[in-house]
């Protein structure tokens, strides 16, 4: 498998001379299997540049998980150019959601309204596959299986494994680890723990092993607490969840907006000398770069 970031920033897209190195973009990561299958995780403002690529490809087939529907996840997809041309096939996965009833259907339905976007989603030209996937059903591509798994966010978000010809990545999408509502001394802690154990277990099973693990840490350990319920992870819990997951690389991404290039360097490598890291390559996700595992 041949993995490319095209979006590495979370909550809003970053710009400028501060961001030049690691990049501005919000997450959309190209994933090709050894059959040239593209895969595309979430749709963010990197999957703009990622079709000005694809052009040069026409026709194609493109599988685009969506992890869940926040802005910064979705809102290159009404930019993505191969929807609207004859002759692409484009299949849309993504989580169904309990409050509106809908799958990634909605994804599209709601962006392209001309309240917000003034191409409707009628003028698709692709042919257009809306499907909906829970959690722990595999999807088969070829010889490759994508393998969903809940993650916490206060939305629905899909975390997603993907295995290929003996080789695997796993990609969370946001996630926020697991924490108790209640105090010790709460009645109800000893039993929401358990629930908690138990998901923290399912989420580094659903991990285990995998040669390249993409996690969010947009907060460093001491942000954390102001922060707290907002849905994201930091760089101290990814590398703890990686280390207990036995994975090869660690990739963190969803960097801060607000975070220069400069500082994002210095919060990294703060959080790197906390942790034995001798079995773990950690890296920076940065916009650009690839990897061929």
């Amino acid at each position: 498998m041949k993995i490319k970031f095209w979006g590495v920033r979370g909550s809003i897209p970053s710009p400028g001379p501060n961001t030049q190195r690691y990049g501005g973009n919000t997450t959309c990561i190209e994933v090709r299997t050894d059959e040239n299958e593209l895969i595309i995780l979430d749709g963010g403002t990197g999957i703009f540049p990622l079709a000005q690529k694809l052009l040069k490809e026409l026709p194609v087939t493109a599988h685009i998980f969506n992890t869940h529907s926040h802005w910064d996840h979705i809102q290159g997809l009404p930019f993505f150019i191969p929807i609207f041309i004859p002759g692409n096939t484009i299949h849309l996965y993504g989580a169904f959601d309990p409050i509106s009833g809908a799958g990634p259907e909605r994804i599209m339905n709601i962006q392209m309204q001309y309240s917000y976007f003034p191409v409707r989603e009628a003028e698709i030209q692709s042919r257009m596959h809306y499907l909906t996937v829970m959690p722990h059903e595999a999807i088969k591509i070829d010889d490759t299986t994508i393998t969903p798994s809940l993650l916490s966010h206060p939305v629905v978000n899909l975390g997603y494994r993907i295995e290929s010809k003996g080789k695997s990545l796993f990609f969370t999408g946001d996630h926020e680890p697991h924490y108790n509502i209640y105090d010790p001394e709460d009645d109800g802690y000893t039993e929401y723990q358990v629930m908690i154990d138990e998901q923290k277990a399912s989420i580094i099973e659903a991990i285990r092993g995998v040669d390249v693990l993409i996690a969010d840490s947009s907060y460093t350990a001491s942000e954390y607490p102001s922060k707290k319920g907002w849905g994201h992870g930091t760089f101290d819990s990814c590398i703890e969840m990686a280390l207990d997951a036995g994975v090869k690389i660690l990739y963190c991404t969803h960097h801060e907006p607000t975070r220069s290039d400069d500082d994002l360097e210095k919060v990294f490598a703060e959080a790197l000398a906390r942790h034995d890291c001798k079995n773990l390559d950690v890296r920076l996700a940065r916009e650009g770069d690839e990897l061929d595992i």
